[in-house]
């Protein structure tokens, strides 16, 4: 027969409990009361018809999510979003990387290039977007007035809505270009000199050390990268609602659900289920890289 906790024992464990929930209770009624009840809200919202702000509702059931994947509506939304998705976080990597780099060398003035580099990803989209819409601008921006001296004229960026997007990709990977920088700059200064040295010995040249030794050491600097980038991409809103406030060609999934739920269209149960689906498309791209990419990693 099993042995019975002694008193003592028994004592014990409910003082460890007690202190535990002593110390995490607090945080645990904080994360139910503003993660999970507005979670399981929304998931209820989406079921709706319903404005925002009304005080009359009435069932859908799943026609929000049906409209979502059907309409030529979200079809454009869908077909937006990956795209600013791909190429912003293979921009923004590849860029960086070529950054880093040309960064990783002790040459006058490098200091001051990384402050340069980084700068722009601290600063306030909202500002960054302004100063972008300036220098777009056809008729009084910096770019049209430097295509003119050219002979050139500045294209149409907020009529059309492919270059539109193209304009919001470009000022997003600006944007965001010196946090790949920074984060594969610190990659490069972990690799051990020893190994590239060894790689010079051996006669190794420049692209092949890079290759062979350096990249696949930095792999789990690229998974963290890529992780966190794409997480980004799709939830980029502030300049895209600076940049393009009616969203003409750059409705991405969260600047789409800003226009349903509280932009002209007023329907927020159309709106909670877009960001329905954003929380589980997230939850599954981390699961999949967490689950398959990252086998991939060389951590030593």
């Amino acid at each position: 027969m099993t042995a019975l906790p002694s008193p003592h024992r028994r004592r014990q464990r409910r003082r460890n409990a007690l202190i535990f929930f002593a110390f995490a209770g607090p945080n645990l009624v904080l994360i139910a009361t503003f993660i999970y009840y507005p979670l399981f809200s929304n998931l209820y919202y989406s079921t709706l018809n319903w404005r925002m702000g009304s005080s009359k509702a009435s069932y859908a059931g799943f026609d929000n999510y049906v409209r979502l994947f059907t309409s030529a509506q979200g079809a454009e939304m869908w077909r937006v979003t990956i795209t600013f998705t791909v190429v912003t976080v293979a921009a923004s990597m590849l860029l960086g990387l070529l950054v880093a780099l040309a960064l990783n060398h002790k040459i006058p003035g490098v200091t001051a290039g990384r402050t340069a580099i980084f700068s722009p990803y601290v600063l306030s989209g909202v500002g960054v977007g302004m100063v972008w819409n300036f220098i777009f601008d056809p008729q009084l921006g910096l770019l049209g007035h430097v295509l003119r001296a050219f002979g050139g004229r500045s294209p149409e960026w907020y009529l059309d809505g492919d270059l539109a997007l193209v304009m919001v990709m470009i000022v997003y990977v600006w944007k965001n270009l010196g946090y790949c920088a920074v984060v594969f700059l610190a990659g490069l200064q972990s690799i051990p000199s020893d190994l590239l040295e060894a790689a010079k010995i051996d006669r190794a040249g420049t692209l092949r050390r890079f290759f062979k030794v350096t990249l696949p050491l930095l792999s789990p600097t690229v998974f963290f990268l890529t992780v966190t980038t794409i997480l980004s991409s799709m939830q980029a809103f502030d300049l895209l609602k600076i940049m393009t406030p009616s969203g003409n060609g750059t409705n991405t999934i969260v600047f789409e659900l800003y226009l349903q739920g509280f932009g002209p269209y007023q329907n927020a149960g159309y709106s909670a289920a877009i960001s329905v689906v954003l929380f589980v498309a997230l939850f599954a791209i981390t699961a999949f890289q967490l689950r398959f990419v990252e086998k991939r990693v060389h951590y030593a």
